[in-house]
């Protein structure tokens, strides 16, 4: 199983209609597997600066960052 993203690196979270989720961006916390052995599609634990608690997210939820591309370069 590979994951996509590393501990520590910055993610934004897929808005879900069912899941109430902090907006910005997320910190990856800890690489998991996925709990159906799904090898395309592990899991990670997250952290939100905005929330006291971590979420076990997929990794088909998740997203780098945006970048703001500067008005002026």
């Amino acid at each position: 199983m590979t994951h996509k993203f590393m501990v520590g690196q910055t993610v934004d979270l897929t808005p879900m209609w069912l899941r109430q989720a902090a907006a910005g961006g997320y910190e990856i916390r800890r690489l998991r597997p996925a709990p159906d052995g799904d090898p395309d599609n592990p899991c990670y634990t997250v952290k939100s600066m905005a929330e006291n608690h971590e979420r076990v997210v997929r990794e088909s939820e998740i997203t780098l960052p945006k970048r703001l591309d500067p008005v002026f370069s």
